[in-house]
């Protein structure tokens, strides 16, 4: 017995030993170079906004003040709050030995004052020079000559799983570093624009390092840290920062031109999930769907159709809708490009030139439900339908109800939409939905372009 218990406790022993050696053999990286020779050039950011205009707390008899009691009420009344202003931190960093500071665009964004801080307690007025806010990226200038600078990784090269270091201002507390590793590349935000496939990180980022360096361990440059994600306000480890190959270019425009030209399609472009790609014949959602033409614009001139499925554009697949986007909002204006569409279960091929892009929302007038006569009774569809006047822009029928539990129902339509299209057919009359609502066959999935408050929508139907 005690010949066992000694062979089992030589055994842990050796056991002990071969995890130490283990955890020797991989020991986590040392940051302290990297940050003593990044620090230098990044800067701390104070943007101020001036109030355009005094405040008074004296207001309406119909305000709160009529509930405040009278003796209180009259030194409100008198008070008047003097102009204030308004500050917010973050941080940047410095590109080129001559000045030029690269941040976010939300740091700086209608600031009267924009003021910078170095690492050796220095501080400057800064000139701004340009922002982008598609991208959240803006330019800055001091006037400084000798300055450390910090060089932007052209090719990130990221992997999931490497280290990346973040240096900035959190809370204002200067020049603190975070580490952390690469959580996903080319993660898509939904926002207004689309235009950044972001690095996402599980390094400490929270208010004030936006507009600071992310860094690979070459020292390099490889993100400008620019959201997160939080329920609180702090980190909770999900951190997003704009690749350097984006700020690569809209630098260099921005230093040529204080704008950011892009390309422009002329299209209104919704998602495919995977009942709609099944009307389409694929087996997998993939491809951006378009839901409106700009007359006269690139797209029109190239013959792209209301309902064509564009899953290829400049060689580069489109695998969602926040992909088109990105990749015509990379290239230039005047740019020739090639396009792939599928268009009722076929594939073409188009081609068309890129126009500037434009700050046009494109909107469509709200359809409101206004011809009630000459309506249909109800459809296999759920729908009880009448044909659009003169006085609406959209051609095709609206919805005046829908029956409970129907196809249309399950399709998300509503009363007062414009259904423009069905199974990639106009509908230019009342006769002509009617004839492609009987033709639709039960069990399977068709797609239904429909105009909502203006804005068109494309999804599936399916009549059980």
């Amino acid at each position: 017995m005690k010949k066992l218990v000694s062979r089992i406790f030589g055994l842990f022993l050796l056991s002990a030993s071969l995890m130490v050696g283990s955890v020797e053999a991989a020991q986590l990286p040392d940051f302290s170079d990297l940050i003593e020779k990044a620090s230098p050039a990044v800067v701390k950011i104070t943007a101020v906004t001036k109030a355009r205009e005094a405040r008074q707390f004296r207001q309406s008899p119909n305000d709160q003040l009529q509930d405040v009691p009278e003796i209180f009420r009259q030194l409100l009344e008198q008070h008047q709050v003097p102009q204030r202003e308004h500050g917010s931190l973050g941080s940047g960093f410095i590109i080129s030995s001559d000045g030029y500071v690269l941040t976010n665009n939300h740091v700086v964004s209608d600031a009267d004052e924009i003021k910078i801080i170095l690492s050796d307690e220095r501080e400057f007025d800064a000139k701004l020079i340009g922002t982008d806010e598609r991208t959240d990226i803006a330019l800055l200038k001091i006037e400084a000559k000798n300055l450390p600078q910090l060089n932007l990784a052209k090719n990130e090269k990221l992997k999931v799983g490497q280290w990346v270091v973040a240096i900035g201002s959190p809370f204002g507390l200067d020049y603190s570093a975070s580490a952390g590793i690469v959580s996903a590349i080319g993660r898509n935000i939904p926002s207004e624009h689309n235009y950044v496939q972001f690095i996402q990180t599980d390094v400490a980022i929270n208010p004030g390092n936006s507009g600071g360096p992310l860094f690979n361990m070459d020292g390099d440059v490889v993100g400008i840290n620019s959201q997160i994600y939080s329920p609180s306000g702090g980190s909770v480890g999900l951190s997003f920062a704009i690749p350097s190959s984006v700020a690569i270019d809209v630098v260099s425009q921005l230093k040529d031109k204080g704008r950011v030209d892009r390309g422009w399609l002329g299209v209104v472009i919704g998602n495919v999930d995977k009942d709609l790609a099944s009307a389409y014949g694929l087996d997998k959602a993939q491809g951006a769907i378009v839901s409106e033409v700009f007359p006269k614009g690139p797209a029109d001139k190239a013959g792209v159709k209301v309902g064509d499925l564009i899953i290829k554009f400049n060689n580069q697949d489109v695998h969602s809708q926040a992909d088109l986007p990105r990749i015509v909002g990379q290239l230039a204006p005047g740019t020739k490009v090639t396009f792939d569409v599928i268009r009722k279960g076929k594939r073409e091929s188009l081609t068309g030139t890129l126009e500037q892009l434009k700050d046009e929302s494109g909107a469509l007038p709200a359809a409101n439900p206004k011809n009630e006569s000459k309506t249909t009774t109800t459809d296999i569809l759920g729908l009880t339908v009448a044909p659009t006047d003169a006085r609406d822009k959209e051609r095709g029928v609206q919805v005046l109800s829908i029956e409970p539990d129907s196809a249309a129902q399950r399709a998300g339509l509503q009363r007062g939409d414009i259904i423009t299209q069905l199974d990639f057919v106009d509908l230019d009359s009342l006769a002509t939905y009617s004839k492609v609502v009987n033709g639709l066959p039960k069990n399977t999935a068709k797609a239904i372009r429909f105009v909502r408050n203006g804005t068109p929508v494309f999804r599936s139907i399916t009549i059980k």
